[in-house]
């Protein structure tokens, strides 16, 4: 049998069991209500990675460009303000199931000229090590599983506040260890997807006497192959829809607040209610990827209403004193019937010139919830601003 693995495989995909329903005569209000998780591979790639954002109730679609653009929002490349930057970030993750799965995210950029920036990230989701059993209890080999992904990405400005942003992302899923299944070998699973960015800002507003800043993304993320761990099934990957606004304020000259909010909707089919064979409601989940990702908008069994729990929204907020420390506090919330993940956030940063310092911690609504503990570390470095203090030495 395989030990942990399969614990982290079920919370990441947070429950994606669909709950049956048996009776044809289940009204649309009582299937809105029932638990019907959406169903999807390659979870790891719905987690925040850094800690900026995972303080700040995972949101990041229209938040000021920073090192981690790529998982939020691509576009906001073009207009971050160094010319090459890289950052590290690590996160501890499930530590109240396990103590040795990690997730870890590297992620470097550079600006070709003034309107265009090119960007590369890994993201590695390492899941310790697993053994096997027959059977009859005896141990049958060792395994180290894994999940991968690796991103580039090119955003070009169209004009002073509108960019645009393609991502190119390879994934590859090794979480099996070729294990017998149902009388199959499994293998490792591996796909291809890009996402397309959109991010506007307006850095000319007034809000009184003191200037505010307004700003509006879009992304939508994972648009590719489906993922297969058998020559049997395969499995959409979680295609999202991301759309967001900020609005920051400049308090006076040392302080400034940012307000942000995103909302996410995953482009997959909802799992439709059978009985045997037979849809009872809703709609085959069986298509290809792009027609998977229109049904998406009216194919949950429980009509609109359940279409509308399947929207998750995150609300954060940044202070910054001085463009040197910052608080971070958030919200992430999730309808109970489509993964019940709802949390608050919280974290700080600091910037010392060449180097950024983030840091998150992850408080779960509910206690004795698998996140609660979820820390979160992210070490940036400006290079710009190294060869800068690299000059002022010369001298």
């Amino acid at each position: 049998m395989i030990k942990k693995i399969f614990i982290a495989i079920v919370f990441l995909t947070f429950l994606g069991q669909t709950m049956h329903g048996q009776n044809g005569d289940i009204t649309t209000e009582e299937l809105a209500g029932a638990n019907n998780p959406l169903e999807y591979s390659a979870s790891f790639l719905t987690i925040a990675p850094d800690s900026r954002a995972g303080a700040m109730g995972d949101v990041g679609a229209a938040t000021s460009p920073d090192y981690n653009s790529m998982h939020w929002n691509p576009a906001k490349y073009a207009f971050i303000d160094s010319d090459m930057g890289l950052s590290v970030s690590y996160t501890p993750w499930l530590r109240n199931l396990v103590n040795d799965i990690n997730l870890g995210y590297l992620s470097f950029y550079k600006r070709i000229d003034k309107k265009q920036t090119v960007a590369v990230t890994l993201l590695y989701f390492d899941l310790g090590d697993i053994q096997f059993t027959d059977e009859f209890g005896e141990y049958n080999g060792q395994h180290t599983p894994y999940e991968m992904s690796f991103d580039v990405t090119y955003a070009r400005a169209f004009s002073e506040k509108i960019s645009g942003g393609v991502a190119f992302r390879y994934i590859r899923s090794d979480i099996t260890g070729g294990a017998i299944v149902a009388g199959g070998e499994t293998k490792a699973g591996n796909a291809v997807a890009a996402d397309v960015s959109m991010y506007y800002f307006n850095d000319k507003l007034k809000l009184g006497e003191q200037n505010a800043t307004w700003s509006f993304g879009i992304n939508i993320s994972n648009i590719g192959n489906k993922i297969s761990y058998t020559d049997i099934q395969k499995d959409f990957l979680p295609t999202n829809l991301k759309i967001g606004t900020a609005l920051k304020y400049n308090i006076d000259e040392y302080n400034s607040l940012t307000l942000a909010l995103d909302i996410n909707k995953f482009l997959v089919p909802t799992p439709p209610i059978m009985d045997g064979d037979i849809i009872i409601a809703g709609k085959d989940a069986d298509v290809s990827v792009l027609e998977g990702m229109i049904q998406s908008f009216y194919d949950a069994p429980g009509g609109w209403k359940e279409e509308l729990h399947e929207i998750k929204y995150s609300v954060g907020a940044e202070y910054w004193y001085a463009n040197q420390f910052a608080v971070r506090a958030g919200y992430f919330h999730e309808h109970e019937t489509k993964g019940n993940r709802k949390y608050f956030s919280v974290g700080a940063g600091l910037r010392l010139n060449v180097f950024t310092i983030d840091f998150s911690y992850l408080i779960p609504v509910k206690q004795n919830n698998p996140l609660a503990n979820t820390v979160r570390f992210t070490l940036g470095l400006d290079f710009q601003a190294f060869k800068l203090q690299q000059r002022e030495k010369r001298g």
